[in-house]
């Protein structure tokens, strides 16, 4: 009999004979199979219309494609679980082997000292330890077995070994799991699975030892130790720069005062940065050090600069309910909000611990996994982090360090390669400029009054709904953040463009809640301008000079018609913008323009008006579609003494002044996302690819010509 979830199908409509003759099974053609199988692929879970158009593709009954999917769905868990089995049993049978080979080795120990057996064998050979794993093994095991036979219909031990999966050229031309070939054999982009909101997974995932986390411990003790001298201690540890005045890391005084650190100098591709910083910032100590602890609320915070942020296993817990003693194993990958700059991965300890009362140390510090785990970081974290301490005014003096080694195997674009190599991408005022912004962002958010907000008809009609925009704000901000990574959920693919640069794009397709499901192009080049950063902010800020840029727009002037304050400084803003002389009055632009001393976002996204109104009504907004495009604007790391727009070095005292105002230059990226399809099987063509190169080259023109920068 054939088994209907491969090459055959049940023939669903003779199967209630009245006379209790044997079922009849339909055998499927080649060309259906096929047909399913790439189907399968690309939706596991067909609906119903789905099946309808496939039934009439196919020449079958809906049931039929609706029992074969049941069925191949059900091979596919069996296929699995049956891997799973087998890795288990092989696991446990190592396991035995070592415990066998341990217990032979300890029978033959020689006592140093007389030359005999060790008077007591417990003191080497825990057997009641070894009773225990080899117990929960065996639960383990059984558990998993009984999940098996469930499915598949007999016990593991009758299962014959696994057989490799045979990939077909099906598989590939469908473009999933890293298929090439979509729009045709010259575009050789990857169509990847889920959604740009998708944590990628990560490089490996580590199995720790009890002798893992005993030295983990101890990593993560002496590292606090390190960082709160790196904190507390100036000269000669840290000297002043010349040109900057920042902290600068003394490498030959931390070699002498940290003789066991792990640094090689040698290695003529290691690049050490280490900076300092110090700031206030607008919240309390114990609710900094809970959103640092929680991996989730960490990337919330920072979305400009970490990437992906994952707690893989908590080692120790917390005492108190302060978080002091707290470890964790986590992982990191940290952005520069542009496709030319690799991200930088890390696993790495979290270590909290309460100095005194109002006082913490946060500490981070790489952990190295054996190479066979087929991961070799190419930056490793020396001992980092921050120190907190507790001000009188709900507010919190934050001490900032970043030290950590760089292996330059793969060189840095030229147009990042002075800000990257400076330090400033990555280093101690960039994460605190971010803290700093983002707090006053949380506090704008607590605050009950509605004096600074304003909507459709003057004042948005309550501090819920207020809150419900700022969320809907911030989500559009983390897609937007997380759309230009060039972390492992995105592969860029370089297309011909306007400079040497060229247009990067990669697609996806958008399942998630919250985002149009399809396929979904992201598009994105940077380009350097002789402007200083802030006049670029202001010039992408101000809607009246929107037609200038917004190739959209039709030359439409803007006008903003709701308005949320984000702090202190004029630029962190949410807006709601609509366009003058335009027939399309149900469309707004959803707008948030954030500004700090490390760089700047410009972010939009066109909402409907009822969408507006669901948020400003207090509704939950997660629901509403967002797909946005904008900018990021951050420093070009060479050090200006006049800008060409004629901004001196110390001519800014507000927010977002002091790093960016010493340089003159800016760089820029511009990211699109784009629906290519509302289908999620859609294929990209190369109509779309040519659609989004002419969008960004055109922008990209008009922004020069607007700022009367000529292409170079």
């Amino acid at each position: 009999m054939e088994y209907s979830g491969g090459e055959g199908g049940e023939d669903h409509n003779a199967s209630s004979d009245p006379q209790g003759r044997k079922k009849r099974y339909h055998r499927h053609t080649m060309h259906q199979i096929q047909r399913l199988e790439a189907i399968f692929k690309e939706c596991p879970h067909p609906d119903e219309k789905q099946r309808s158009l496939l039934s009439r593709e196919l020449g079958l009954a809906p049931r039929q494609i609706k029992f074969w999917f049941q069925n191949r769905r059900t091979q596919m868990k069996a296929q699995h679980e049956r891997a799973d089995n087998c890795a288990l049993r092989a696991e446990n049978d190592k396991i035995r082997c070592e415990n066998i080979a341990i217990r032979e080795a300890l029978r033959n120990v020689i006592c140093p000292s007389c030359g005999g057996p060790p008077v007591n064998e417990d003191s080497y050979f825990d057997k009641q330890k070894f009773r225990i794993e080899n117990a929960h093994l065996k639960e383990e095991l059984d558990r998993v077995s009984s999940i098996a036979t469930k499915y598949i219909g007999r016990p593991i031990s009758q299962l014959p070994p696994m057989q490799p999966i045979h990939v077909s050229s099906l598989d590939l031309s469908m473009g999933s799991f890293g298929g090439r070939g979509i729009g045709g054999p010259s575009l050789d982009i990857d169509l990847l699975p889920g959604s740009s909101s998708t944590v990628p997974s990560l490089p490996f995932q580590p199995r720790l030892s009890d002798l893992d986390r005993s030295l983990m411990t101890d990593i993560a003790a002496h590292a606090m130790e390190e960082l709160l001298r790196l904190v507390q201690t100036n000269e000669p540890l840290w000297m002043k720069s010349k040109t900057d005045g920042r902290d600068i890391l003394n490498l030959e005084s931390y070699e002498r005062i940290f003789p066991m650190a792990n640094t090689n100098l040698k290695n003529p591709h290691l690049r050490i940065e280490a900076s300092r910083d110090s700031g206030v910032v607008i919240m309390n100590g114990l609710a900094l050090v809970d959103m640092f602890m929680d991996s989730h609320k960490w990337v919330e915070l920072f979305p400009a600069i970490v990437s992906v942020g994952k707690t893989i296993e908590v080692i120790s817990s917390e005492m108190l309910g302060s978080h002091s003693g707290s470890l964790q194993l986590m992982y990191k990958d940290l952005q520069v909000l542009s496709p030319l700059v690799s991200t930088r991965e890390f696993y790495f300890l979290r270590y909290c611990q309460q100095i005194e009362q109002g006082l913490w140390a946060i500490v981070d510090v790489s952990y190295d996994f054996p190479r066979e785990n087929q991961f070799s970081p190419q930056c490793r974290q020396l001992p980092s982090g921050c120190l907190i301490q507790d001000m009188p005014n709900g507010y919190s003096q934050v001490t900032w360090v970043e030290h950590v080694e760089i292996e330059d195997k793969t060189p840095t674009h030229r147009l990042y390669r002075d800000l990257v190599h400076s330090g400033l991408a990555f280093g101690a005022e960039r994460w605190l400029a971010i803290l700093c912004r983002m707090c006053e962002r949380f506090a704008c958010l607590m605050v009950t009054g509605t004096s600074t907000t304003r909507d459709l008809e003057g004042v948005i009609p309550s501090i819920d709904g207020k809150r419900s925009m700022m969320k809907l704000a911030q989500r559009m901000v983390n897609n937007f953040c997380t759309s230009i990574s060039t972390s492992n959920s995105h592969r860029w693919t370089t297309l011909s463009g306007m400079n040497e640069v060229g247009i990067r794009v990669t697609v996806h397709k958008s399942t998630d809640p919250g985002q149009p499901n399809g396929v979904v192009l992201n598009a994105a080049t940077t380009i350097w301008l002789p402007v200083s950063p802030h006049n670029v902010f202001n010039f992408f800020k101000d809607e009246r000079t929107r037609a200038q840029w917004d190739v959209l727009s039709n030359g439409n002037g803007m006008q903003e018609v709701a308005h949320i304050a984000n702090g202190s400084h004029p630029g962190n803003c949410i807006s709601v913008l609509r366009a003058f002389n335009t027939s399309q009055n149900n469309m707004l632009i959803l707008q948030e323009s954030c500004i700090d001393s490390s760089g700047a976002l410009v972010v939009y996204c066109p909402v409907d008006l009822p969408a507006i109104n669901i948020a400003m009504s207090g509704e939950d907004p997660s629901y509403i579609p967002l797909l946005p495009s904008g900018f990021t604007i951050s420093p070009d790391g060479r050090p200006n003494l006049l800008s060409r727009d004629g901004a001196s070095t110390s001519s800014s005292s507000q927010q977002g002044g002091s790093m960016m105002s010493r340089f003159g230059g800016s760089l820029i990226t511009v990211a699109f996302q784009i629906l290519v399809s509302n289908l999620p099987s859609a294929k990209l063509n190369l109509e779309s690819v040519t659609t989004v190169n002419n969008l960004i080259d055109t922008t990209i023109q008009q922004i020069r010509a607007a700022l009367n920068c000529p292409s170079s």
